[in-house]
Formats: structure tokens, sequence, C-alpha cells
């Protein structure tokens, strides 16, 4: 697919990410980066010289805004008069759509997409793959994307984009916006992140009850490990009966009862308000 794409804030952390992708596909790229710190890290990791707005712009059917979510409004409304009817706006993560942020421009077409992230059951067998927690280098990762407005056949064209930004890919789910948001911020900062950082603060305070520090996050990580291959059925078994009394009362002592409303719209609407 020979189509070009505008990539801005492509000196940025993610947008380098993608940059290195790119690089690998048969998509024309021209790269945008306001910051002289980020054209440096384009020219220096990527190899790759930034190209001026406008030229970018010009003759893109894909423009990916790797910005941050708090200037996505802001980037698309400033490009907006200068985009042809057609183009497609990519986003990469779900807030910024759902919440309203772009341009009212029913002649574009506006397309979300965000990885999984490698997953922690995988059966990569190379090494730099199996660190590569984050995706988009090794370790293969699937992706999730949505169509937001434009015409069903513009998917395609979508999905090719992501599937390259993100490569290499498990397996490609197509959604709504408004499951992309349940997915990030709810299930994945919400509930998994604060869980995890919970957990992070139980193995910090049994370290200062006296555990040693290796010890207790070796014993940590470990279950975390096999508890979560029986939760997740990653293997066929079950919980001891003293594992299923300690869920039975420690999560009424943890939890909320009413923690599932978490992923009720108008929670996950403020949390992405705050976000943006």
């Amino acid at each position: 697919m020979n189509a070009k794409i505008a990539l801005f804030g492509a000196g940025g952390k993610m947008g380098v990410r993608l940059s290195k992708n790119l690089a690998k596909s048969d998509f024309q790229v021209a790269h945008v980066e306001v910051s002289d710190i980020g054209r440096k890290r384009l020219k220096d990791e990527v190899g790759v010289d930034c190209t001026e707005i406008d030229a970018a712009l010009d003759g893109a059917d894909v423009v990916i805004l790797a910005v941050p979510d708090t200037l996505i409004g802001k980037v698309a409304h400033s490009i907006s008069p200068k985009l042809k009817a057609g183009t497609m706006v990519m986003l990469l993560d779900a807030a910024a759509p759902f919440a309203g942020h772009l341009p009212d421009r029913p002649d574009l077409i506006y397309f979300v997409s965000h990885p999984c992230h490698p997953l922690i059951f995988n059966d990569e067998t190379d090494p730099a793959a199996r660190r590569d927690f984050f995706g988009g280098a090794g370790a293969k990762q699937s992706i999730t994307s949505a169509l937001m407005q434009g015409p069903d056949e513009a998917f395609a064209l979508g999905e090719a984009v992501a599937k390259a930004i993100y490569a290499p890919i498990l397996r490609s789910y197509r959604l709504t916006v408004d499951q992309m948001a349940i997915l990030e911020p709810g299930l994945s900062e919400t509930i998994c992140a604060t869980l995890l950082d919970v957990m992070r603060e139980a193995m910090d305070e049994t370290v200062r009850r006296g555990v040693p520090e290796e010890c207790a996050r070796d014993f940590l990580l470990g279950h975390m490990n096999i508890l979560a291959a029986v939760i997740f059925k990653e293997i066929p078994g079950v919980f001891s009966d003293a594992c299923n009394k300690a869920i039975q009362f420690g999560k009424p002592r943890l939890m909320r009862d009413d923690w599932i409303k978490c992923l009720d719209k108008p929670e996950i609407a403020e949390s992405i308000r705050r976000i943006t």
C-alpha cells in the first residue's frame, strides 16, 4: 500500500517507535516534529529528517497524531483547514475522540487504533522479543481499532497503517470508540494499573515489616504468575480452599461494593475529561 502518511509528533517517544516501524513499510512518510530535541532524536535513532507542516500535509492520505492527549484537539483543529476531503486522521488513543475534541469535519475520516501490548503469557523465544514489554519492536501484540467516522471501506486502510506501526501483530480487533474507552482508561488504567499499584505498595509494606526485598519481590511476582495462569485459564486448575477463603474475605476488605461502576460510561467520561 503506497499511501502517504504525515506523522505528527514523530520525534516523541511514541513517534520514534512508529517511525522505526513505518521505515520498514511501503508507506511514504513525512515526519513532523516541532521540538529541536525531538528532531535530533528522530535523526539519531531513525536517520530521517523532518518535514514542514504544509509539505507534510500536501497529498497526505493519512495524518497520524502521535501527540499527547491534551494536545490532540489543538493540533487537529490547527491542521483541519489544510486537509482535503477524504483524508484519514488517525488517533492512537480513544480519549480525545471520545471526549469530542476533534473538528466537526464530516468529510474527513476519523480512525482510532491502540495496541494491547505483548501478552504476559506468550510463545516468544527470541531474548530481545521476550524483553519487549511495550510492543512494536520484537514481541507480537494484538491491536484494537475503530472507524469513528467515514465510509466502511476506509477501515482497511486504517487497519493496514495500524498493523504497520504496531508490528509484529498477533490479532487485530475492530471495536467502537466507546468500547475502546472502556478498555482504556477503564479496564487497563483505572482498574488494572490501580490494582497493580496497590500490589506494589503491599510488597513495599511487607519489606518495611522485615521481609527481605528480593524475597518479597520474587514471592509476589511468582505468585502473580501462577495465580494469573489459573484465573485467566492459561492452564487447567483451581485454587486451594485456603486461597478461595482469602479471596472471599479479602475482596470486600480491599474493594468497594460498587467498584464495577468504574466501567460505566459516566465514570469513563469523567476519567477522560481529567486526562484530556
